[in-house]
């Protein structure tokens, strides 16, 4: 028995005196730091005395130093200094010195490209560091290599005294539970990238403000008043600034102000209040306000456009590396239930939805009494479907309204005509949509009007979407078009507030188009459109996304633009417009939205925002008691009102002031590109004959072949070719594994790798010019800093006797194997090769036969029909191994039966729905939406949905099997 086992009480002591701790799996680490982590809690210790734990990707448990932040350890004479700090602190004060030096003409764009250069080291290089070790651990594979964290008296390590120097650096900063020796590679590995980060952050910082200062001016015309509010405004901000980054650093911490998770893991209970309750990643939103406070001190636009670029860049690196990293580390997607246990089975069989229940000639529903049907959205670039009534008309009208808003002149007529069409279009979004919503949530008019012609409720929901869309999208429009009527250029834009007003309204307009994206993200196209009043779903009320903060962002910067394009156009119209907006918004808030709401959800409402209550902890006594009074004669007020609109019964509501922008999807594609097409000068001494691959994969149907015989050949042609070898073409499933077999001479290069192309893309055989993108393996594990390329490495450098060889050499070679699936494979038909590469460059040793991937067609007469005469079953069987390759085959969102449900990372990732939509298309000739896939949930499911198409497009097929038409009985 282990007598560590024993010693070790349920909170850890034992192995606290172990650690750092090599756990048996990843859970079993994760679990364990978890309760470390929570005993510490229990424990009630001062926060300097606290300990926290944990644990690399390999599961190695280890205790997590603390650390100071980045100021106090480069200010603050109480630190130990070290070299990093000195150059950190030499490079600042040459910052400084430059400008003092610098002639007056020169210090401006000098330190504007300065700022620049250090804001893209840290929004680009951060962010690439930081991308590659989130994708492939580059960084702590280039430690590894590179053994510089290596004691060069235990192993032979290439560089002594950079392991002495690196030592001695880490090991003054951290005098407290850390052994660098003893500590994992990845925590080392992040303690110099911090190193590199303090050094980024500091300059980058410090020539913002000497950029500030050397633009820093007075307007010749600002009133002494006018320099008190901009000093007091500019102070309050940088004030707010610091509270911010201060409180943020309270909660996370060193370990994720530098973005420690790309490292290591912390599995903790932290509590995210203060500023984490005002607004969403506090760091970049509000936490910029500084920005924007020194530029009012600085009274300078080159201190504000440089402020926005900057707080823009910062977007982008939240957008492009923090937001994909957070959500793969702290959302994946669930766990599918395994059906080995049948109790597990009969459940989940159960839950399942029912393939015959409620079908529409013979298809299974999208859509039900609680749920609409999740596919053919109806918001963004990406669903617009000219097909579809409401989208042709929003698109007419809106070209109908620019054009007559270019064509016609800017005359007061013309000007009122525009401004009364905006305010009648307001007036209908708000009120006339708002009463409609009304009667739908007290008396379900909506939806009785169209039960009474015998339509279903999808269909109301449908038709409910269309008017909203429509008038939404036009009550906006026109409201554009009035404001571009009421425009007129600037002649001087440097005369007094003209250009702040034009860069002020212009974040405003920003802010409204973001806070529309944040409520579709939170709410979906369900909420969107006021889902709940139209369907029947269980009271599920949650506060995610841009909720978490307000209760009702449309209150206030859910109408922000318009307020920003009253401000750029300086018109009173637009200003009038622009109030009754907010006023009609506010009104449908709380007399349609808000009792609606509070019938559904009842207590389970949220009285105060995150943003309300964490602003009321901070005040002062006296104020909030002024601020009850004041809420206490609100409600009062609010109280009055509702009880005098409904004893006079008016047909008063109001309608949503929120607008739709229509979002198109940020695609970021980082292909590998080859250039490199000389020959290399090391392939002296290697002979392309000891090169060789083969290949297997598993076969395509018989079908996929007999495709091949088409009909439309000559006469000739249509005799079955004669055969005079024993060679057969290679015909392979689509989606299907497929397994490489290479060899090599013994000195061959670690750095070759094995690339998948198409046979046309390349007219070289001796050098391959196109890109592989992605679709690549490396024929030795190590060899590359990325660990996508050893994805599918099943053996290396096996040596293998010459007495096997088939050439009539005797000489010993290497061989391997490795299997080539999922995003390293081609999602399309067509004729393919593997091409072998020498020494990490372009160059050619081997090619393999080339190989053909095939969907066969579906024969509908060359399969067993069922006691009904359907060939439904039949239709399944030849979907279920397809599928399971459009999902990889992995365990854990690939069927294994027809009944069996998906995997949640089918909805998450679309083009596992894209794989199956190419297939079925080629197989049964009908084309269906990825979300068609996504929402059947099952083979099952999407089997009766073809069955259902054939069926119904029967008639018009042309089938050259049937005759000129096929008939209506089908078997279908």
């Amino acid at each position: 028995m282990d007598t560590r086992s024993q010693q070790d009480s349920p909170n850890g002591e034992g192995l606290r005196e172990r650690l750092p701790h090599q756990a048996s799996s990843i859970e079993d680490a994760k679990s364990t730091v978890q309760s470390l982590n929570a005993a510490e809690e229990e424990d009630c210790k001062d926060e300097k005395e606290k300990k926290t734990f944990g644990r690399t990707p390999d599961g190695t448990i280890f205790t997590v130093p603390q650390t100071e932040d980045m100021v106090s350890q480069l200010l603050s004479p109480t630190q130990p200094k070290n070299l990093s700090d000195l150059i950190v602190l030499a490079i600042l004060a040459l910052l400084v010195l430059m400008a003092y030096i610098l002639p007056q003409f020169l210090r401006v764009p000098t330190f504007a490209v300065v700022f620049l250069f250090w804001r893209a080291c840290y929004n680009v290089g951060i962010g690439y560091l930081l991308q590659v070790q989130s994708h492939h651990r580059r960084l702590v594979t280039w430690a590894r290599k590179s053994k510089i964290f290596k004691d060069p008296n235990t192993t032979k390590s290439p560089r002594p005294r950079l392991y002495n120097l690196i030592k001695r650096e880490l090991e003054i900063k951290i005098p407290k539970d850390y052994k660098f020796d003893e500590a994992p590679i990845e925590y080392n590995t992040w303690l110099v990238f911090r190193r590199l980060v303090d050094l980024i952050l500091m300059c980058d910082f410090v020539s913002y403000c000497l950029f500030a200062i050397v633009n820093a001016t007075r307007p010749p015309d600002e009133r002494f008043a006018m320099t008190v509010l901009r000093w007091l405004s500019g102070l309050g901000l940088i004030g707010f600034n610091l509270w911010v980054k201060l409180d943020a650093h309270r909660v996370v911490k060193d370990y994720a102000w530098y973005w420690g998770d790309f490292f290591y893991l912390v599995d903790q209970e932290l509590t995210f209040d203060g500023v984490f309750e005002m607004a969403p990643h506090p760091m970049y939103s509000v936490g910029y306000a500084g920005y924007y406070g020194i530029s009012l001190l600085a009274a300078s636009y080159n201190v504000l456009f440089i402020s926005i670029i900057a707080h823009a860049a910062q977007f982008a690196f939240l957008v492009l590396v923090e937001n994909p990293h957070i959500e793969k580390t702290y959302n994946p997607p669930p766990a599918r239930k395994r059906l080995s246990d049948p109790a597990i089975q009969d459940t989940e069989l159960d839950e399942a939805p029912d393939s015959q229940a409620n079908h529409v000639n013979g298809a299974p529903p999208l859509a039900s009494t609680a749920q609409p049907s999740p596919v053919h959205k109806l918001l963004g670039l990406q669903n617009l479907d000219l097909y579809r009534i409401t989208d042709t008309s929003v698109i007419l009208l809106q070209v109908y309204l620019f054009v007559l808003g270019v064509s016609t002149p800017s005359t007061p007529f013309y000007q009122a005509l525009f401004v009364t069409n905006a305010a009648v279009w307001r007036v209908w979004y708000s009120i006339g949509i708002g009463y409609l919503l009304d009667r739908q949530s007290k008396k379900k008019k909506w939806t009785r009007h169209f039960l009474k012609y015998g339509e279903s409720t999808e269909e109301a929901w449908r038709q409910w979407k269309g008017i909203y869309h429509l008038s939404m999208t036009m009550c906006y429009a026109s409201f554009i078009a009035a404001s571009w009527k009421m425009y007129s250029t600037p002649t001087d834009w440097g005369y007094g507030l003209v250009l702040l007003k034009h860069v002020l309204g212009g974040m405003l307009i920003a802010l409204h188009s973001w806070t529309a994206i944040s409520i579709y993200d939170s709410l979906g196209e369900f909420g969107w459109f006021c889902g709940d009043f139209f369907f029947d779903q269980a009271p599920k009320l949650t506060y995610s996304g841009i909720y978490r903060f307000l209760n009702n962002p449309e209150r206030v910067i859910g109408l922000a633009g318009v307020w920003g394009a009253a401000l750029i156009t300086g018109s009173t119209a637009i200003f009038f417009l622009a109030l009754l907006s907010h006023t009609l918004t506010l009104a449908f808030i709380q007399f349609v939205e808000r009792p609606h709401m509070q019938k559904l959800y009842g207590r389970s409402l949220r009285p105060e925002s995150g943003l309300v209550r964490s602003l009321k902890r901070s005040l002062p006594s006296p104020l909030k008691q002024w601020q009850g009074s004041v809420d206490k004669v609100y409600n009062e007020t609010v109280d009055f009102v509702e009880d005098f609109i409904e004893s006079s019964r008016p047909k008063f509501a109001a309608g949503v002031g929120t607008f739709v922008k229509d979002s198109t999807a940020l695609f970021s594609q980082y292909p590998a590109r080859i250039t490199l097409t000389r020959l290399a000068p090391d392939l002296a001494g290697y002979d392309p004959k000891d090169y060789s691959i083969e290949i297997e994969g598993t076969p395509s149907s018989a079908l996929a072949v007999s495709d091949k015989a088409s009909g439309r050949e000559g006469q000739t042609a249509r005799i079955p070719a004669e055969n005079r070898s024993r060679f057969k073409p290679l015909m392979f499933e689509y989606g299907a594994p497929i397994k490489v077999k290479w060899t090599a001479p013994l000195n061959h290069s670690q750095k070759d790798w094995i690339g998948l192309y198409m046979v046309a893309d390349n007219a070289s055989r001796d050098a391959t010019r196109v890109a592989s993108a992605g679709r690549w393996v490396a024929t030795n594990e190590g060899a590359y800093d990325n660990v996508t390329s050893e994805q599918g490495i099943i053996s290396s450098d096996v040596r293998v006797s010459g007495a096997q060889r088939k050439d009539g050499e005797s000489t010993d070679f290497l061989q391997g194997e490795m299997e080539f699936s999922g995003d390293k494979l081609w999602w399309t038909q067509g004729v393919f090769e593997f091409r072998y590469h020498h020494n990490g460059k372009h160059n050619v040793m081997a090619i393999s036969l080339p190989f053909e991937v095939r969907i066969g067609r579906f024969d509908e007469d060359d399969v067993e029909v069922d006691s009904n005469g359907l060939i439904r079953g039949a239709v399944e069987n030849a979907l279920l191994p397809i599928i399971r390759n459009c999902f990889d085959r992995d365990p854990d969102i690939a069927p294994n039966t027809v009944e069996q449900t998906y995997g949640s990372l089918v909805e998450r990732d679309g083009k596992y729905a894209k794989r199956v939509v190419f297939a079925v298309h080629q197989m049964f000739g009908i084309e269906f939406a990825p979300e068609v896939v996504q929402a059947d949930g099952n083979v099952k499911n999407l089997a009766w949905r073809i069955c259902n198409a054939k069926k119904v497009l029967a008639p018009y097929s042309m089938s050259s099997s049937k005759g000129t038409t096929t008939p209506m009985d089908s078997k279908y």
